[in-house]
């Protein structure tokens, strides 16, 4: 049996923590400054459990290609720390129970929303499509669940609001995913994972990155022309926007692949969490948002 620290770590804490700052997100846009505590927690609680779960089936999945890629050989499926039994009932426990918050204490779109976008991750992109080189537009459509379901959890609705949050949160996922992919290319070579830079070259993706933070950029903007968001957001967005793209437009044609990568993948963290907080301080309620237990 495993250590707390092995079965911490198939939840993959870090992918839990940086989507609970999307929920969050997407939730105080929705409230328009009138929070429901209990509703507050209960998302982000649930969400926590369900994305774990997610991430646990995940692992369970890949463990044949995470033996073979040097950043994920040591997992503790791959080492047989855990076994696949108790890491399927960890999985089955956090998700299950991630479900049951949100059924009691959302509503019902939630809940669909939120098993719409499992399902895709679990079902669409970790059995299947992740080894396609459909993998990232897949992956790029449960990754801006979170933040939907933060935002219709608060609104009770699906609006346009809603669905410019997910396309905004969706078009992020390419610069991003094509960051991890450039900095870790030759274990994904190595377990061919035909994502874009294995496939395509890496010169194309460094070409084609400015088009794809302008995209994104633009996509946020949305938020802001539509009265959702208020002026520090915007000039959060195009502050942060702009210099991303200078840089990805400056470096396109440099020589160090790896330098370049990270940069863009630190660009692309700091910015969506910069975007997180602003729309939960800068909505269209114009004002800090209230908290309340019901």
């Amino acid at each position: 049996m495993g250590t707390f620290r092995d079965y911490f770590s198939l939840t993959k804490p870090g992918i839990v923590l940086g989507n609970l700052v999307s929920v969050a997100g997407g939730f105080l846009l929705g409230s328009r400054g009138q929070v429901s505590g209990t509703t507050f927690v209960a998302t982000l609680l649930g969400m926590a459990l369900v994305i774990g779960g997610g991430c646990v089936l995940n692992n369970c999945i890949d463990r044949d290609i995470d033996a073979l890629m040097q950043r994920t050989c040591n997992r503790p499926l791959v080492k047989k720390r855990v076994t696949l039994s108790e890491a399927l009932i960890l999985a089955v426990l956090l998700a299950s129970n991630g479900f049951l918050l949100l059924v009691l204490f959302t509503s019902p779109l939630v809940s669909l929303i939120t098993l719409a976008g499992f399902l895709v991750y679990v079902g669409l992109y970790s059995l299947g499509l992740k080894r396609t080189q459909h993998g990232t537009w897949v992956g790029s459509l449960s990754g801006a669940v979170p933040p939907l379901a933060g935002y219709c959890a608060a609104s009770q609705q699906i609006d346009l609001a809603g669905l410019i949050l997910f396309a905004m949160y969706a078009l992020w996922q390419f610069p991003h995913a094509y960051a991890i992919a450039v900095l870790h290319l030759q274990d994904y070579a190595r377990a061919s994972i035909p994502v874009l830079p294995v496939v395509r070259g890496v010169a194309l993706v460094r070409r084609h990155m400015p088009a794809y933070v302008a995209t994104f950029t633009a996509s946020g903007l949305l938020l802001f022309i539509t009265h959702n968001t208020g002026w520090g957001y915007l000039a959060v967005l195009l502050g942060m926007g702009f210099a991303w793209m200078r840089s990805a437009w400056n470096s396109r044609y440099g020589k160090d692949d790896r330098r370049w990568a990270k940069t863009s993948f630190i660009y692309s963290v700091v910015m969506i969490m910069a975007l997180s907080i602003m729309m939960s301080v800068n909505n269209a309620s114009l004002h800090v948002p209230h908290f309340h237990i019901n």
